[in-house]
Order: structure tokens, then C-alpha cells, then sequence
């Protein structure tokens, strides 16, 4: 998957709706499983599954049960989807809460953008997310 050139004010639905017409994903031909994403924005929570099927993914908002449940705000998941904040820093400073298969979500970071050209080096500068 490609990273972005410029910031998307709201990243989220372009980042799984890209995601799902790219249909299959090299980078996760080995996994099966799937994560929903629960973003929080005041008093509302979107709902967005994501279906791997060795590399094959599928997308449909839904709060479906899944392998693994990641909790968030939606404000963090446009930064991360912009690759403006890394999945893993966020998650590992409590601001990701995550049930079930976390190892999924490991693996599905590698698919978040790097972070756009000119903001100098981070730990995942290289591209991709934390895993990139």
C-alpha cells in the first residue's frame, strides 16, 4: 500500500476504503483473521471490520465480533492513518486499547503510512508503520 503525499483532514473512510479496493495485500499473505476498529469521537463510535483472508481484505462498517478489537479515538486514528503518529508509540502510551489478537494488529500496522515527506526522522520514517 502506498503512502500518502499529503495530509487527508478525514483520513479514516479514504484509508479503509482504499484499503478494501486494493483487495489483496502482499505484505499480509500469511494471515487470516480480523480486526475492528471502535473509534470514539464525542458520543459517537464508528465501526470499521476489516477481513484478511491470506492477504485478500475486505472492508464493511460493522461492530461485528473479530479476532481483535482496537479502541481508539478518531482524532488518533487520522493521525495514524495520515502517518502522522505511529499505531505502536500510541499503543504502547495507553492511547490504544486492544482485546483479543494483538498480533494481528502488529501485522496490520505495517499497512499505516509512513509519515509524510519533510517531517524528519522518527521510528518509523522508513515507511509503513512501526513494523515498516
Amino acid at each position: 500500500m502506498r503512502a500518502r503525499s499529503t495530509l487527508v483532514a478525514n483520513a479514516t473512510p479514504p484509508f479503509f476504503q482504499e484499503l478494501g479496493q486494493a483487495g489483496h495485500e502482499p505484505l499480509l499473505e500469511k494471515i487470516s483473521g480480523t480486526l475492528r476498529f471502535d473509534l470514539r469521537s464525542r458520543q459517537k463510535i464508528d465501526h470499521w471490520l476489516v477481513s484478511i483472508a491470506r492477504g485478500e481484505i475486505a472492508i464493511t462498517e460493522s461492530d461485528a465480533s473479530a479476532d481483535c478489537v482496537v479502541q481508539m479515538d478518531r482524532a488518533l486514528f487520522e493521525r495514524v492513518a495520515n502517518g502522522t503518529e505511529n499505531a505502536v508509540a500510541a499503543l504502547l502510551r495507553g492511547e490504544i486499547g486492544v482485546e483479543g489478537d494483538i498480533e494481528l494488529l502488529m501485522l496490520f500496522d505495517r499497512l499505516f503510512p509512513g509519515p509524510p515527506s519533510g517531517h524528519g526522522t522518527s521510528a518509523h520514517s522508513t515507511g509503513g508503520g512501526a513494523g515498516g
